[in-house]
Order: C-alpha cells, then sequence, then structure tokens
C-alpha cells in the first residue's frame, strides 16, 4: 500500500450527522475531498442540502438527510435511506452536539437553579441522542463489512479537564470518551475487530454556540473567559472548522487501521499547557 493510498477514501461511504453545521461541514467536505461519498445528516434539511451541495460544487458526491438526535425514528429512517441509496455505510461521525445557555451558570443563573430540563438536553444531545443511538442504528449495518470502518465521534477538552461555568456540557463530553473506549471494545471483541471506534476532542474553535462565552456582544472582543483560553492555548489562536480535517480523514481510513479506543486532542497545544 502506497503511502498517499492510506489518506485515500475513494469508495468508502461516510455518514456525518450534525453535517449542516460548521464542524461537521467542514468534517463532511474533507472526507469528500479525500474520496468519500458522503450523506450529509443534519437537523435542518436545508443546511444539510447546502453542505451536500458544496460537496457536489466541488467534484464529489454527496447527498443531504434530515436527522433528529432527540427522535430515534428519524435516526433510523435516515439510516434506511442511505443503506437504500448506496448500499452501506464505511464511515461514521457523530459530529451532533452543543451546549445550551440555561445548562451553564452565569452571574444570573447559579448551578443550583440549573433546571434538570436543561441539563438533560445537553447530556441527551451530546452523548445519547448525538453519539450512541446513531453508534447502535448505523453500527448495526457496519458491524457486517468484510473491512470494518471506522466510527468517529466528537469530544472535547472538557473531557480531559472540565472547565467552569457548563457542567452539563463538560459531564456529557467525559462520558462521549469513555463510551468511545467502551464501543471500540466491545466492536472489536464481539462483532468486527477491523471495525474502530476513536475520537477526536476539539480545543476552542469559535461557534455560534459559544460566541456568548468568548466574545462580547457589545465590542465584538474577547470576554475574560476568552482571553484566558487563548493564553493557555500554545499556539495563541482559536482553532478553525478546517482544522478538524486531517485527524478526521487519519481516523477515517487505512492510516490508522491500528489505532482504535482513542481520544485525539486538536487543540493548539491547550491540553499540554499547565498555565506556567
Amino acid at each position: 500500500m502506497s503511502q498517499t493510498s492510506l489518506f485515500d477514501l475513494q469508495g468508502k461511504i461516510a455518514v456525518v450527522t450534525g453535517g449542516g453545521g460548521v464542524l461537521g461541514g467542514a468534517i463532511a467536505e474533507g472526507l469528500a475531498a479525500a474520496g468519500a461519498t458522503v450523506a450529509v445528516c443534519d437537523l435542518l434539511p436545508d443546511m444539510a442540502d447546502a453542505c451536500a451541495s458544496r460537496i457536489r460544487q466541488s467534484g464529489g458526491t454527496a447527498r443531504g438527510y434530515a436527522l433528529n438526535v432527540f427522535n430515534s425514528a428519524t435516526i433510523v429512517r435516515c439510516s434506511d435511506e442511505v443503506l437504500s441509496e448506496f448500499g452501506g455505510v464505511d464511515i461514521l461521525v457523530n459530529a451532533v452536539g452543543g451546549n445550551m445557555k440555561g445548562a451553564t451558570t452565569a452571574p444570573e443563573q447559579s448551578f443550583f437553579d440549573i433546571s434538570a430540563e436543561a441539563l438533560n438536553k445537553v447530556i441527551d444531545l451530546n452523548l445519547v441522542g448525538g453519539t450512541i443511538l446513531p453508534s447502535q442504528i448505523f453500527g448495526k449495518s457496519m458491524i457486517a463489512n468484510p473491512g470494518g470502518g471506522s466510527i468517529i465521534n466528537i469530544s472535547s477538552m472538557n473531557a480531559f479537564r472540565p472547565l467552569t461555568r457548563i457542567p452539563g456540557y463538560s459531564a456529557a463530553k467525559a462520558a462521549v470518551s469513555n463510551f468511545t473506549q467502551w464501543l471500540a471494545v466491545h466492536l472489536a471483541q464481539e462483532y468486527n475487530a477491523a471495525l474502530r471506534v476513536n475520537a477526536i476532542a476539539p480545543g476552542f474553535f469559535l461557534t455560534e454556540q459559544n460566541r456568548f462565552l468568548l466574545t462580547d456582544k457589545d465590542s465584538g472582543g474577547l470576554t475574560d473567559r476568552g482571553r484566558t483560553i487563548l493564553e493557555h492555548t500554545p499556539l495563541g489562536r482559536f482553532g478553525s472548522p478546517g482544522d478538524l480535517i486531517g485527524a478526521a480523514v487519519w481516523l477515517a481510513g487505512d492510516a490508522s487501521r491500528f489505532v482504535t479506543g482513542i481520544v485525539l486532542p486538536v487543540d493548539g497545544g491547550f491540553s499540554a499547557f499547565s498555565g506556567v
């Protein structure tokens, strides 16, 4: 096998949940650029279709699908449609996730005021609906692949060291990392030793979901929290969506064929820096 073919995803079918979002969309486009046919799945079908359209305009093959991780029936329907359209799934990227203000401490909302409803929604979004259910539903067909496949979850720096103010999100992402390791062992031992499960742990990427924590809505500058993050990121900047593509392509293909059960930081050195 040549060095270049290690990163070639030609002939592979990839499903990216949350593919209409900024980070999920970048991963979907990156997998397509490496040769994969991509099923872009999102709660908002228009967003999924827009990403799929960008892929096709760049010469790739993609189609958008509706998928709501809070409704398992839509995940099943999406899986059935993908299997009918493309005949199988080789790569699953679980890129659905995020935080919400209701599960975040603030001057006007203490930890003791956070509702169980808000916490449950964040945990469901990131762990149960966002990671476990798609792994069950799409993974059930992947275990039959003669060549195995790759499931890639999206964890977070919060799984390494919980950050202040976001207890639900931190707990959920720590659980995603733990589940990644559990599922890697379970699938390899019980079903298919060539079906691998890993996770990417992004550092700090400025998105619409965290902008209210990192930037001041009035001045447009960084909040104290945003400045502290950059001070603890040796590369001195927030991540950009394209920074995730190399890790995703590596984990998706043969270049990582002996890698399973890891959580890979893509964080500009944040996890390596003690602060002094």
